[in-house]
């Protein structure tokens, strides 16, 4: 069994006692509405394919596709089942929904990225759609491959549908704010965090593990608030330096094609080292299961933000609560890609721009409303849980709610 659904799995079970569910009510939680596979074939080689439906009870489902060498089917259905809860608490109208392709597409020619893309969408177009599924971006995937799926699905179904997919370019109904969604809605719950906990709102010492899209894009955004990012690190290492990174000035050297370990300042390190910084704030935006039971105990932060999906196991996160140590878990912290993904989908849907001032501020609202609905279920438990399982209370009830609306249960 995959770990991350292992984790998954039991964490549900613990919040099944907490909250009293039945049987039935679990039972409509885990059940998956649709699991789809095929194998794509392509100039002779072969690759396993993916998209997982896990509930429509609050509308089609919403998730991104990634492009990945282990990708397995327990971890896409995981990931589906993680967007049901993450679209559910931030209030969206969505199930969730996932997708993948077992493919390493490093160094791979951009002719054959697109006749993968291409065979993607067309592999699953009787499953997607603006009403049905909508995919997006996730690992390895990017706006260019959403619109080569967008132009192979529209010429499969035979009409325009640009609500199909988000995360798309400008040029074909894409909106501005994606690029750095996910990284803006989780500056705005840092903000928050602060603000609940009294923090200072400058001079924090913060460590980013995954300096890729989102993790650069937050590292700058409180750089820029006037706080000291000691540490990043990417796939191949990283550095330190206790007095502070220029962030804006290793995002350009990268950029430029150096690697972080190359740009000739602070303290070379690994992701594992990272981990165990003295920080007030660690951000983890890399992969899953990066703090589990056989690290956890050298983990020092305060507090830590997930900015990716499923960074801490379940044992880990027992660990974590019982050190005393805040974890803003992923499902809240990083929904401001998706959350952004439903302004792109309503515009595409009604043909009317927002103005882009209007979508920062229902963005900061958004995401502040999800915090103080999780940390009052926090403090209406005594403080006694952990704000995930506050989180995944508050999802879980709003997906019965509906399917009890519906007569499903």
């Amino acid at each position: 069994m995959n770990a991350f659904y292992e984790s998954l799995m039991q964490r549900l079970g613990a919040i099944k006692l907490i909250a009293n569910f039945t049987d039935r009510e679990m039972e409509a939680l885990l059940n998956f509405k649709r699991i789809s596979k095929v194998e794509l074939d392509i100039d002779g080689q072969k690759y396993q394919a993916w998209r997982v439906l896990h509930n429509e009870a609050l509308g089609p489902g919403k998730g991104g596709i990634r492009f990945h060498p282990d990708v397995v089917e327990d971890e896409v259905k995981s990931l589906a089942l993680v967007m049901s809860l993450k679209n559910s608490l931030a209030g969206l109208p969505y199930g969730g929904g996932k997708g993948g392709v077992a493919i390493d597409i490093k160094g791979m020619d951009l002719k054959l990225v697109e006749k993968v893309s291409r065979a993607y969408a067309a592999a699953f177009s009787d499953v997607i759609g603006q009403d049905k599924d909508i995919p997006a971006p996730d690992l390895y995937t990017n706006p260019q491959i959403m619109g080569w799926m967008l132009d192979e699905f529209e010429k499969k179904v035979g009409h325009h549908e640009p609500g199909v997919i988000t995360g798309k370019p400008l040029a074909l109904g894409g909106i501005a704010q994606r690029t750095d969604a996910t990284a803006k809605g989780g500056f705005f719950m840092i903000q928050s965090l602060m603000q609940q906990l009294e923090l200072r709102t400058s001079g924090l010492k913060i460590a980013v593990q995954g300096f890729g899209n989102a993790g650069s894009f937050i590292a700058k955004m409180l750089y820029e608030a006037g706080h000291k990012v000691v540490a990043v690190t990417d796939s191949k290492g990283g550095i330190y330096d206790e007095n502070g990174l220029d962030i804006p000035a290793l995002i350009a050297k990268k950029a430029g094609g150096q690697t972080l370990s190359q740009v000739g300042v602070g303290q070379i390190i690994d992701n594992q080292a990272i981990l165990k910084m003295e920080v007030d704030i660690l951000l983890l935006a890399a992969l899953e299961n990066q703090i589990t039971a056989k690290n956890v105990s050298e983990v020092k932060a305060k507090a830590i933000v997930e900015l990716a999906n499923g960074p801490i196991s379940a044992d880990a996160d027992k660990a974590l609560f019982e050190k005393g140590v805040l974890v803003v878990p992923d499902v809240a912290a990083n929904a401001g890609g998706v959350t952004v993904s439903y302004f792109e989908w309503s515009q595409n849907r009604t043909g009317n721009i927002l103005d882009p001032e209007y979508l920062e501020k229902k963005l900061k609202d958004m995401m502040q409303s999800t915090w103080q609905r999780m940390y009052g279920v926090y403090e209406e438990h005594g403080k006694k849980v952990d704000l995930r399982t506050c989180a995944y209370l508050l999802a879980m009830r709003r997906i019965l709610e509906a399917e009890k609306a519906r007569g499903n249960i």
